[in-house]
């Protein structure tokens, strides 16, 4: 691939005007007054944004190649040379005092890309997301591992910072954070809060992790469990009495605790099915679905540990966990996320047709808004026959999200 001259990755920051960062701070403000999640800066083409979950463009002119290139030496300064070396980086980018922009700059085919996604400064409460009322459980936990899942957007780290935050404000504990790159800022409340960069504050997940618990933490963040390394120390953690909070990009509850033991060797899974049995006491899993006034809503699958629960991940039994959190509903505050777009949708705030495109089992989810739900301890004929049942309705919602 070619990206340029040598001499254009040398940067003399005293020569830059700064005028082409100026004008995408332009854009930045206009996704702000929007309401958009990200900015699309790319050589050769227009500025771009994604508001309500779809790309529009911001304006007709083309961002040339050349600009790009001056953008990244403008926006990186001194960090310039370390962006060529690598062909990406990950960085924070302060608009003013009351937004931060996280930042992946790369390099691709036509020049330079980035993507700058919005971080406001204000964390947001509980209360303010409209979580479920068992999400406060979680932040009362004193060891374990609480687990917040989803596609990229969806909100993970939104929530996760608002689970922090009260834990900050009502608890008296430390908390250690690991991130990559630093998201929502947390100040000293009630908690001392330390929290690390990779790269610019320790070199690898696995290093701030093996190292954090050595700094007599009670909470640890870990920005998402993205290999084995990770997720073993983060389970080790969780196993040796301290309260672990991470992300995974998965679709649900169930598929979360497959990804999570399908990662180690055969010859291991049982060893990590044990533990995970043992520490998991929760997922929150996310869904961002349209409304009917044209913005976005979440819809939440909460699973929340039991008796029953740690027996099913133990047993190998993952089949079926939806139905055991859809039972503990009414008692432990667990929902599905067919129960919680259900809940939406009486609500007024979704459409039919929304409900029925992001459920997971939409022909069950039909039934219960025509009052003739499947109940959660309907009978089969034969556990085959449920299983099949389970089968095809995963299928329908993977063909329905492929």
């Amino acid at each position: 691939m070619s990206t340029g001259r040598q001499d254009d990755f040398r940067v003399d920051v005293e020569s830059l005007t700064f005028e082409t960062l100026k004008k995408i701070r332009a854009y930045m403000k206009r996704l702000i007054d929007v309401g958009g999640s990200d900015l699309h800066i790319k050589a050769n083409s227009v500025i771009r944004a994604r508001v309500n979950g779809e790309i529009v463009p911001l304006s007709g002119e083309i961002f040339s190649k050349e600009d790009a290139l001056t953008f990244a030496k403008e926006l990186l300064r001194y960090r310039f040379t370390e962006f060529v070396e690598k062909k990406e980086l990950d960085l924070t980018y302060p608009y003013d005092e009351n937004t931060r922009f996280r930042v992946n700059i790369f390099f691709q085919m036509d020049g330079v890309s980035a993507v700058f996604r919005v971080i406001p400064v204000k964390i947001l409460s509980i209360e303010d997301l409209k979580l479920p009322d068992i999400v406060h459980k979680f932040t009362m936990a004193e060891r374990g591992l609480v687990l917040v899942t989803g596609v990229t957007g969806s909100g993970k780290s939104t929530t996760l910072a608002a689970l922090i935050n009260e834990i900050n404000w009502k608890r008296r504990r430390h908390i250690i954070t690991v991130e990559d790159p630093i998201e929502f800022v947390h100040k000293d409340r009630k908690c001392i809060v330390n929290q690390r960069s990779i790269g610019q504050d320790s070199l690898s997940f696995g290093n701030a992790l093996r190292a954090s618990l050595r700094e007599d933490p009670d909470i640890i963040l870990v920005g998402e469990m993205r290999d084995m390394e990770t997720i073993e120390i983060a389970l080790h953690a969780a196993d040796t009495g301290h309260l672990v909070f991470s992300t995974l990009h998965t679709l649900d509850a169930k598929e979360t605790i497959n990804r999570i033991i399908g990662t180690f060797p055969t010859e291991e899974q049982n060893r990590i099915r044990l533990t995970l049995s043992s520490v998991l006491e929760g997922v929150i899993s996310q869904r961002l679905i349209p409304t009917v006034d044209d913005k976005r809503t979440a819809a939440l699958e909460v699973l929340v540990k039991t008796s029953r629960i740690e027996q099913l991940i133990l047993e190998n039994r993952d089949i079926e966990i939806r139905d055991a959190i859809e039972e503990g509903k009414e008692i432990y505050g667990s929902q599905s996320f067919d129960q919680a777009i259900l809940d939406l949708y009486n609500e007024g705030r979704i459409s039919q047709e929304k409900a029925f495109e992001y459920a997971t089992s939409p022909s069950d989810l039909k039934l219960k808004m025509e009052g003739l739900g499947v109940s959660s301890n309907e009978e089969y004929d034969s556990e085959a026959e449920k299983e099949d049942k389970v089968f095809a309705d995963e299928d329908i919602f993977e063909l329905k999200h492929d």
